[in-house]
């Protein structure tokens, strides 16, 4: 491998482009830890820049494709984000009996949605982002969605997610974080915390309603950073409550789920299918009953972790991945 030396700042919080002089290459390198960095081969930044809320980068990579980097953190890439959209979205909707209305906070790539959108009892989808720097620019690019965007069911509205639920007089069946990760001066880690999945999120959903999240890393180093706590966080608010886990490649780690309800989840394999089959349009890629049933049994380091972990996710007491928001550089 060549020599590489740095060209300039790629963002505020340390991920970089380099070159690459024997191979006239250039990457972008990824802060996984403070001794552990994931790096791409680009051929091209297709945006870049800070919005009012978070660092926003839109890369072409060699490798994975086209790629959306918020606050630094891989948020998906074109090649695998199917693997991390069907594991967000399909379990919690299959699960449900009749799922008609859910509500979106975040997914401003509209992947979320896109994927919400397959099911044929869908009558209402709320997709609420904060940021609408990101939604115009995954709208200009990512090309696979737009059908998603222009789908009639679909109600797009920029604003906190927070704030959005508690202005709102109606209850969903599914409401879904597809938050970015929590990170220290980011936007979403309050949306991660127990007061408000108890007293905003959990009294907009309907009495048979579902609430799955991103969980964040679940690897075997990786998944005390905030896996653990948000599933523990969450187990304090809902009777019922299941994680499961799956490789994604472009974030170089094994990834979580939390769902949860107040009415029991679990459906068998042969009835997953069935409802695939009898529900949704298009064909899965990655999701079927069986993988299903086998992503919520975990090694016995993780089992013993989520039967262990003690912490409560509150305003201040809360627990962040490695990187830093926009509000954290801006601080005084």
């Amino acid at each position: 491998m060549g020599e590489f030396f740095y060209v300039n700042n790629f963002s505020m919080s340390g991920h970089e482009t380099a070159i690459d002089k024997n191979h006239d290459v250039c990457w972008y390198e990824e802060v996984i830890d403070d001794d552990l960095k994931w790096s791409f081969a680009l051929n091209s930044v297709l945006h870049k820049g800070i919005s009012d809320y978070q660092e926003i980068a839109l890369i072409d990579t060699k490798r994975f494709g086209k790629a959306l980097v918020i606050d630094g953190k891989m948020q998906s890439a074109e090649i695998d984000e199917f693997i991390y959209h069907e594991c967000l979205i399909h379990p919690s909707l299959l699960c449900h009996p009749n799922p008609k209305t859910v509500f979106i906070m975040g997914g401003g790539e509209g992947s979320a949605a896109r994927e919400v959108l397959k099911h044929r009892s869908l009558e209402k989808v709320v997709m609420c982002d904060i940021d609408q720097e990101v939604v115009d620019f995954c709208r200009k690019y990512l090309t696979e969605n737009k059908e998603a965007f222009s789908n009639k069911k679909l109600n797009l509205v920029i604003n906190d997610a927070k704030a959005e639920l508690e202005k709102r007089n109606e209850r969903f069946d599914i409401i879904v974080g597809d938050l970015a990760d929590p990170v220290e001066g980011g936007p979403c880690y309050q949306l991660y915390t127990k007061s408000f999945y108890e007293n905003i999120l959990k009294p907009k959903l309907n009495a048979d309603g579902i609430f799955v999240t991103q969980g964040g890393p679940a690897g075997i180093l990786t998944h005390k950073e905030v896996f653990t706590s948000i599933y523990n966080t969450i187990k304090q608010v809902f009777k019922y409550v299941v994680a499961y886990t799956t490789h994604v490649p472009s974030f170089a780690d094994t990834w979580g789920w939390v769902m949860a309800s107040d009415q029991p989840l679990f459906i068998g394999a042969e009835e997953m299918d069935k409802r695939i089959e009898a529900r949704i349009n298009g064909e899965l890629l990655y999701l079927d009953g069986n993988w299903f049933h086998s992503s919520t049994t975990m090694n016995k380091t993780l089992s013993q972790s989520l039967l262990n972990e003690t912490v409560i996710y509150t305003e201040e007491n809360a627990r962040f991945i490695p990187g830093h928001g926009v509000a954290y550089h801006f601080k005084t």
